[in-house]
């Protein structure tokens, strides 16, 4: 196994929607950006899946702390039991294709209901997109998530592993 991951992008939008993949990705933490009409979030994002060797039995991962900021952001909901281990992402979906209500101003000619379904609960919000913000290279091992302890919290949006 490559002890450098070859990032591929360091950001992602909405146009990689379909390439992209957020199950089991740890939310560590959740921002309102009430000026900007923004909904934040810092997880660890899991750029890559490794199946097991046929002497193993556990997936290892490519692991990164991320921003996903989704934008444009109104309506939102949240319903989420509480539970100390935060928030884990089953699956983002997105339907209900539409014009957005100020598509001139935002200069974007679409939007979603999104769906941000967690073991937990779910949140759902409607959007014109989203940036998701890789902050360091991928670390390589046998966890979905990265240990607090060395990630922090973080809603940077550049990267955070260069001067």
């Amino acid at each position: 196994m490559p002890k450098i991951y070859t990032v591929e992008k360091w950001i992602w939008t909405e146009d990689d929607f379909e390439r992209m993949g957020w199950h089991d990705s740890q939310i560590h933490a959740m921002a309102f950006s009430p000026a900007n009409f923004e909904l934040i979030l810092d997880i660890d994002y899991i750029l890559k899946w490794i199946h097991p060797k046929p002497e193993e039995t556990y997936y290892k991962f490519w692991v990164a702390p991320a921003t996903l900021v989704f934008e444009n952001v109104y309506e939102i909901d949240i319903t989420t039991r509480s539970y100390p281990s935060g928030l884990e992402i089953d699956a983002i979906t997105r339907k209900d294709l539409g014009a957005p209500r100020n598509a001139e101003f935002i200069r974007k000619a679409h939007e979603w209901l999104w769906t941000i379904e967690c073991h937990e609960g779910e949140i759902t919000f409607r959007s014109a997109g989203y940036k998701q913000y890789i902050r360091t290279y991928p670390v390589f091992g046998g966890q979905q998530t990265l240990d607090l302890s060395s990630r922090g919290f973080s809603f940077d949006r550049k990267r955070t592993d260069i001067d």
